[in-house]
């Protein structure tokens, strides 16, 4: 390169956040094609704003794999350092694996050869250079924590959210709130200079009341929207500092990635409500059921050959009033749908438990007796075992029971799992489904749903792995 274009390459960069990003990208994926993209000039104009101090507070909603980390957690934070080395920057994820991937990429780029010609006041201190936190001469840092991490001690001119919530977790109440506390009490008190700091906080919409929707509810005034769905609904018109642009309806975001045929696979994949929230950043507002009437499909008569039977039991062994039910669902498996054979949902004690364990077991003779591995289904799993019954498949959860079913949903937009048209007895395992979360005895609720999570996630685990030698 010429000196003279070398001069107006690095004007532009130093100049240009959107190039800036552009650059970034391709010096951290080689071989990765860059797509350009008006969203990218978008969010870039938005946080020239913020570096401005024209917007103090921030949100930006946006799909997964749209570049938000790259843009706002790398090329924007090494940008601000490389234009005021004294910036001081703390950002968080839900994962610290992740907020320290996204710290050694941005202290990558400050070392590279290409940056320091282009920013040469800007230098890592040889004191103080640690993956999760890195010190300027001048006495600027950028830090990486995780959602929930300590920050004790330390203050910033900037703080940085990139995903505050798991999306495995989104529909845990706890886990929604506990990554609320955490911003509120902790992270948002961080700022040097409250008036003048900025926030960011950007992500994809998980959950109605996930960390966007509280501080939109209870401090709406306070924060700056910037919400890009996947597909525009109708015609929207972005415009700031100096970019405008017109999205035509149902424009996807970014057409080298996503087309019209993409877009359905992906709502196949996982589901209406999850499309809902995570890509067109609109989450259902009230969860008061994750089913509707529309999500049952229903057979008329059971397939005579079944490919497979399965029966999922979720146990309990008090009979007080209040306590909980032993739950059974019997599934028969034809062509990729599951029938629902027959169900049990009783309170028993243990003998009794147990006993209809194996009569349902011999009378089906399945191919896994599903049982979750906790409470009093440890000790029916040990003494079926001694009954010389050995497919049985012990599940241990790992997350909660509202995730766990929520992440089944897709199976009954997809029309996978079939009910008896004319048996009216079923009503009560549909009835269940449908007032779930909001209803007090779950169980049948629990056997549908660790059924279908063996089927959807832990199948494949459990089936013989073949080794080549």
């Amino acid at each position: 390169m010429e000196i003279e274009e070398k001069k107006i390459f690095e004007y532009v960069l130093r100049n240009n956040l959107s190039c800036y990003t552009n650059k970034v990208f391709n010096f951290l994926n080689p071989g990765n094609q860059y797509y350009s993209s008006w969203h990218i000039d978008l969010i870039t104009e938005y946080l020239n704003e913020v570096e401005k101090g024209r917007i103090k507070r921030l949100i930006i909603n946006i799909p997964p794999r749209c570049l938000k980390s790259v843009c706002a957690s790398v090329a924007w934070t090494s940008w601000l350092l490389g234009r005021k080395p004294s910036s001081r920057i703390i950002t968080a994820s839900y994962s610290a694996a992740i907020s320290t991937k996204l710290s050694l990429d941005t202290r990558f780029v400050l070392e590279s050869e290409w940056y320091r010609s282009l920013f040469p006041k800007t230098r890592i201190s040889k004191k103080h250079n640690r993956k999760t936190k890195f010190l300027t001469s001048e006495h600027g840092f950028r830090m990486a924590s995780s959602v929930g991490g300590s920050i004790t001690g330390e203050g910033a001119d900037y703080l940085i959210v990139d995903d505050p919530h798991n999306p495995t977790h989104m529909h845990s109440e706890k886990m929604r709130n506990k990554a609320i506390d955490w911003f509120t009490n902790t992270f948002s008190s961080r700022l040097n200079n409250r008036k003048e700091g900025k926030i960011i906080v950007i992500m994809q919409r998980l959950h109605a009341e996930d960390l966007c929707g509280y501080l939109l509810g209870n401090q709406k005034s306070e924060w700056e929207l910037l919400k890009i769905p996947l597909v525009s609904n109708s015609e929207k018109i972005y415009s700031i500092g100096s970019v405008s642009y017109i999205r035509c309806k149902n424009e996807v975001i970014n057409n080298h990635l996503f087309s019209n045929d993409t877009v359905s696979k992906l709502i196949a994949e996982i589901g209406e409500a999850n499309f809902e929230a995570q890509y067109q950043q609109q989450p259902v507002s009230n969860f008061n059921s994750f089913l509707s009437e529309e999500s049952f499909c229903y057979y008329d008569h059971l397939p005579e050959d079944f490919e497979n039977i399965y029966q999922s039991w979720d146990t309990a062994v008090k009979i007080s009033e209040d306590s909980d039910y032993s739950a059974y669902t019997c599934w028969g498996e034809k062509n990729g749908k599951y029938y629902l054979i027959f169900f049990i949902n009783e309170r028993l004690e243990y003998p009794d438990l147990k006993k209809r364990i194996i009569a349902e077991y011999n009378k089906y003779n399945p191919v896994k007796l599903i049982i979750e591995d906790k409470s009093s289904g440890q000790s029916i799993i040990q003494d079926l075992k001694r009954e010389n019954i050995k497919n049985i498949e012990a599940i241990k959860p790992t997350k909660d029971k509202v995730s766990r079913f929520a992440s089944v949903i897709e199976m009954f937009d997809n029309h996978k799992v079939m009910f008896p048209k004319t048996n009216h007895k079923f009503r009560i395992v549909k009835d269940a489904l449908l007032k779930f979360p909001a209803i007090k005895h779950d169980d049948l609720v629990d056997s549908v749903s660790q059924f279908l999570n063996y089927i959807k996630f832990g199948r494949a685990k459990s089936q013989p792995q073949i080794r080549n030698f």
